[in-house]
């Protein structure tokens, strides 16, 4: 199959939806299909162009047999809401032309958000007869009215409008977890149109590794330290703060370690809520480069899952999967009826507590600190949980039927 997938995010960005399209793209070259993609000039999460891509309007790339034609985007460091639709604007504008130039694909596949790129993947597929897969990694934009990004009725209605647009010409709508099913129904998606494929991870690359001799315990003197860590995106959807004072909870426990990765940006932020709150056993570093990912998560005894209580069914942490494979166990500070808690919960492999409650949080990193057969034991189940449901090749293989069930001559 000739296969083109239309994505905002791809490799190099090192976290959010970028890794997993790249694997699927790759994945799908390894089984002999053509695979071009279509996305931006790298920028996430640093919101910079990145180094040798700045300055460009297109850029065609080759890499482990994909072709990537990347197109200008606007990006800006601290985007305005009037900057974030800008950037996508822009890129549904210059991706578009980019897009034109290939040969008519069996397939197109495209991720959201962003919402708007339903509308160049809408056109390509009308222009080629092509049916359109689109894989939704969160609920838009209700994600967005409840963390209060989008405010202004007028720009709801407009993105309520391109959500309708979006699912009415897709061919299949795929989704993430079970919750997203339900939301859809209700919002009167068919049900035949609607796929359930779990992110993944790639449990040969992510896998448990024991903490002794740990280059990232030993470079940040984490050595003896019960270690929670939290990696990935910071934003509004997180709460991050809520990790910062649970942090003020143990203090008086010198041998546990609180420890964020992110982006360097948000960090500053975080650094200064710390000083504010005196959390002196907080550990603040920049994302780690991708191929060190499985020796930071084995420095962990526990991963945290972090979510503000207006979170509910519209957003699943591809984190989850990534800690469950690493054997670390899992403490979630999300909402109880959310999508993260229900995976969590099903998986076995770790703790629930309620959202942006600083004690609930501490207190349960201290129980574990005292019980390690309990972590230990959460580990094994969230490893041989993800082994049974969130493997690449599982999804790989899901989504290679589908292309050749929908694909028209």
């Amino acid at each position: 199959m000739h296969i083109l997938i239309y994505s905002y995010n791809y490799h190099p960005e090192p976290i959010g939806i970028a890794p997993l399209v790249t694997e699927l793209a790759e994945g799908l070259v390894k089984k002999g299909h053509t695979v071009r993609v279509v996305t931006g000039m790298p920028n996430y999460p640093q919101r910079r162009i990145y180094e040798g891509y700045r300055g460009k309007l297109y850029l065609t790339e080759l890499t482990n047999g994909v072709a990537i034609q990347r197109s200008y985007v606007w990006v800006r460091p601290k985007p305005s809401l009037l900057d974030r639709l800008l950037l996508e604007t822009s890129f549904v504008v210059t991706s578009f032309v980019h897009a034109l130039r290939g040969k008519r694909p069996d397939v197109i596949f495209t991720t959201a958000p962003p919402l708007p790129v339903a509308v160049p993947a809408a056109l390509l597929g009308w222009i080629h007869r092509t049916p359109i897969v689109l894989n939704l990694q969160d609920i838009l934009p209700d994600a967005a009215v409840h963390v209060g990004l989008l405010k202004n009725p007028k720009l709801i209605r407009i993105f309520e409008a391109l959500e309708k647009f979006a699912y009415r010409t897709a061919t299949k709508t795929t989704v993430i977890a079970d919750d997203f099913v339900d939301h859809l129904l209700k919002k009167d998606v068919p049900a035949q149109k609607i796929v359930q494929i779990p992110n993944w991870v790639d449990v040969n690359f992510i896998r448990p590794l024991p903490k002794e001799n740990n280059g990232f315990r030993a470079a940040h003197q984490l050595t003896d330290k019960f270690v929670a860590l939290y990696s990935g995106n910071i934003a509004l959807t997180q709460g991050l703060e809520t990790v910062i004072e649970a942090a003020t909870r143990l203090l008086d426990v010198p041998d546990i370690a609180i420890v964020i990765v992110g982006e360097e940006h948000a960090l500053q932020r975080l650094r200064n809520y710390c000083e504010t709150c005196g959390a002196t056993n907080v550990t603040l570093l920049p994302l780690q480069p991708r191929e060190t990912l499985p020796e930071m998560l084995a420095a962990a005894d526990v991963g945290l899952v972090v979510q503000k209580q207006n979170v509910l069914c519209f957003n699943m942490p591809s984190k989850i999967q990534v800690l469950l494979a690493s054997g670390r166990a899992l403490v979630a500070s999300v909402p109880a009826t959310g999508t993260a808690a229900r995976a969590i919960q099903q998986s076995s492999g770790g703790i629930v507590v309620p959202p942006e409650d600083p004690d609930a949080l501490a207190a349960k990193i201290l129980e574990l600190y005292h019980n390690p057969d309990k972590v230990k034991v959460l580990g094994e189940k969230g490893r041989q949980y993800a082994l049974e449901n969130y493997t690449f090749e599982q999804a790989l293989n899901q989504y290679e039927e589908l292309f050749a069930a929908i694909q028209k001559p």
